[in-house]
């Protein structure tokens, strides 16, 4: 389901963004347009404003106490002029005129400046934005008591559940995030995005073994969203994650089969693929699949999506964070690739055009080109029949960290729930099984696609030169043949 394109959330949005950011601090959208038409009296290809409000809000409970983490508020601006392949930016985390003009002098000294031109802006068009979430303040949606509530009723539930389970860690993160965006070519963006997250820890205990279990969620919505159900669902599979690796063995070492299971499994996906289809590495030639558009890249059957356009979901967003509409973008489709993702500078100097992938972590770093929702559609095998095949090798179904070298596409993830198999039937679960390759590779050692596609809860963030985004992945069952397991055992 794609959210429909309409102007009166639009409108709403642009509202509250003129109210926090230009309003307090005696702004116009005349002013920005001013602060633009300055940093373009030199030759330049680009520029933005991009103004951010954000306030948010952390609580955890830890040995039974509840305590609120944190609580903040932070407010900026950053301003960037683009020429050729070349970036200026300055931020500043007060917003005023004065701020506005020194960061727009300060950029503009990457144009060549010649004599100085006299720039007529075109007049502002408020951008298109679609309408994936609600604008509304998580914070607020529930009060300090219910918020103790939720995070003892974590505990309470978890202790419940086994016996064994000795220690809960619980956190709820509620944020508020405002932002405003001019540019250049006249577009004036706005978008208000909700994100809250619920996270559990526990540790359980056997004899003289300890092991431990996590399970969370999230998007963007209020915290109404965490009733009873969800928070017995994420209890349940911490608990089961830690009391099964209480009769975990060691994983076995070398090549072999992998099957793994829908949802957060797809981080493998997103790590060992989507950053190798980011638009700057490809422009500089520095991923393995650059210089590869209509070729196969991928068994047949295997179909890759960035999408941020899902309603609700973490990693989607109503524009991204240069004012561009975010879109459903096929990557690979049956094995061929078919495109990058791009933000406006890579898109210009590629000669193609932006696909709704700016995104920055804050006022104070520059866009780039970002994952928003990364999955692989579904194929028409039975997951039970997917694991039933392996003749000897691993069903991993749920993932620890792991990274990329992007230049080669090798990757190493480790597996933080997985099950030795032989002959069709799970043996018994193991422990520190790093499941070690090469996307590219990978990705054509796929034999069996299953009809399960599942999303992650919304948990994920993705890390890129130092910046950090909220994201999600999702992947149906998978059996990748020949993969390396490097075990303890």
């Amino acid at each position: 389901m794609v959210s429909m394109i309409s102007r009166e959330p639009t409108i709403e949005r642009l509202t509250v963004a003129r109210g926090l950011l230009l309003e307090p601090f005696g702004l116009t959208e005349a002013a920005l347009g001013k602060t633009l038409a300055s940093i373009a009296e030199h030759r330049i290809d680009d520029a933005d404003l991009y103004f951010q409000y954000t306030r948010s809000e952390g609580w955890s409970l830890e040995e039974g106490i509840v305590k609120t983490g944190s609580f903040s508020i932070d407010q900026g601006v950053g301003v960037r002029a683009v020429a050729g392949e070349k970036t200026a930016f300055a931020y500043a985390d007060d917003i005023s005129a004065a701020s506005l003009s020194d960061a727009a002098r300060t950029v503009r000294s990457i144009g060549a400046s010649g004599q100085s031109r006299r720039v007529k802006l075109p007049s502002h068009k408020v951008a298109t934005c679609r309408t994936l979430y609600g604008a509304l303040d998580p914070i607020s949606t529930l009060d300090s008591a219910g918020k103790v509530n939720l995070l003892e009723r974590v505990e309470g539930l978890a202790r419940a559940k086994d016996k064994r389970v000795v220690q809960v860690m619980a956190s709820l993160a509620s944020e508020y995030d405002v932002v405003l965006i001019a540019r250049l070519d006249g577009t004036l963006a706005a978008d208000v995005r909700p994100l809250v997250r619920l996270s559990v820890t526990v540790i359980a205990e056997q004899g003289q073994r300890r092991e431990i279990g996590s399970s969370g969620g999230g998007g963007r919505f209020g915290l109404a969203y965490f009733d009873d159900a969800v928070v017995r669902r994420y209890v349940d599979e911490a608990v089961s994650a830690a009391v099964t690796n209480l009769d975990s063995r060691p994983a076995p070492a070398g090549e072999m089969t992998v099957v793994l299971g829908p949802g957060w499994p797809g981080v493998l996906l997103h790590e060992a693929v989507g950053h190798g289809l980011e638009g700057d590495f490809n422009r500089k030639g520095s991923s393995a699949f650059s210089g590869l558009i209509g070729q196969r890249v991928a068994a047949k059957g295997v179909t890759v999506l960035d999408d941020g356009t899902i309603p609700d979901r973490r990693g989607s967003l109503n524009v991204d964070d240069e004012g561009q509409v975010t879109q459903r973008n096929v990557l690979i489709e049956d094995g061929i690739l078919k495109g990058y993702i791009q933000d406006a500078l890579n898109a210009r100097l590629m000669k193609s055009r932006p696909t709704g992938n700016g995104r920055r972590e804050s006022y104070a770093h520059i866009p780039m080109p970002r994952m928003t929702n990364t999955y692989m559609l579904s194929g028409d095998k039975d997951p039970r029949e997917i694991v039933a095949s392996i003749k000897r090798g691993l069903y991993a179904t749920n993932f620890g960290g792991g990274q990329v070298d992007i230049t080669s596409g090798k990757f190493v993830f480790s597996a933080s729930e997985a099950y030795w198999v032989e002959n069709g039937r799970v043996q018994y679960p193991v422990k520190g099984a790093t499941i070690v390759g090469s996307g590219p590779e990978s990705l054509k050692k796929i034999t069996m696609i299953g009809n399960d596609l599942g999303l992650d809860s919304g948990v994920g963030t993705c890390g890129k030169e130092g910046q950090s985004v909220p994201v999600g992945v999702g992947q149906p069952t998978l059996r990748i043949d020949g993969l390396t397991v490097g075990g303890t055992g």
